[in-house]
């Protein structure tokens, strides 16, 4: 998946919480499969830095989306880190990244890459794919680059990420308009599946630079979310 408070502790690594761990079978079996095809997980890198950084990806996100020092962002499918190591340095020492990933090879990677770099306010979170893990009410902003496409259970990962956002919140999907096995999401496709967990999008924009577009959303209140069997998968 590919695909975002310097504290004296150093780097954290988290854990699923023992409630996630033991969810009752039935209710992860409540949510709709999605109705529509699923990308393989290949890389953990979408395109090369240079391309990237020749459009000014990163710098795009933090603009569209509002990202200032001092706030908490989650890289949702982190994978190489490549918004992450950019991030750290934005929200500065009195903020952190959760660099959250499904596969541990790309979590330990990036471990790594940050310590050689220095990035003392990265944590890393070992998410499912219906269940990113994050901790509750930790996070100001949630960024999916390039990566929805691939997540295999939507709607349970939409559901359980609200828990984990602050009020006032914002989750930003950055994806090229085709189709899910050609690894992008239409933004009708996407709207859909966000509004179906009771998401309300507030934002779109086609990036500069051919990388795709930017949907931006607001969640419900954890209380407001509909009941899993209540969702109905979109096509």
């Amino acid at each position: 998946m590919k695909v975002l408070a310097l504290l004296t502790i150093g780097v954290a690594t988290l854990t699923l919480p023992q409630a996630a761990l033991t969810a009752p079978a039935a209710e992860r079996a409540s949510f709709p499969p999605p109705g529509r095809s699923v990308a393989e997980v290949v890389s953990p890198t979408w395109s090369s830095g240079r391309d990237r950084d020749a459009a000014d990806e990163s710098g795009q996100l933090v603009r569209l989306l509002g990202v200032r020092r001092g706030m908490a962002v989650a890289d949702i499918g982190a994978g190489s880190g490549y918004h992450t190591v950019r991030l750290s340095p934005v929200v500065g020492p009195s903020g952190r990244v959760y660099a959250q990933d499904i596969t541990p090879a790309y979590l330990d990677d990036l471990r790594r890459e940050t310590a050689r770099r220095g990035l003392k306010n990265v944590d890393f979170v070992l998410g499912r794919p219906d269940d990113p893990g994050l901790p509750p009410n930790s996070v100001d902003r949630a960024i999916l680059v390039h990566m929805y496409h691939e997540v295999a259970q939507p709607y349970a990962l939409l559901w359980r990420l609200i828990e984990a956002l602050k009020p006032g919140a914002k989750v930003g999907v950055l994806d090229l308009d085709r189709r899910p096995d050609r690894h992008g999401t239409p933004p009708a496709l996407l709207r859909c599946e966000f509004e179906a967990v009771g998401y309300r999008q507030t934002g779109f924009t086609e990036l500069k630079g051919g990388i795709g577009y930017l949907a931006v959303f607001e969640a419900p209140k954890p209380a407001a979310r509909p009941h899993p069997a209540q969702i109905r998968a979109c096509r």
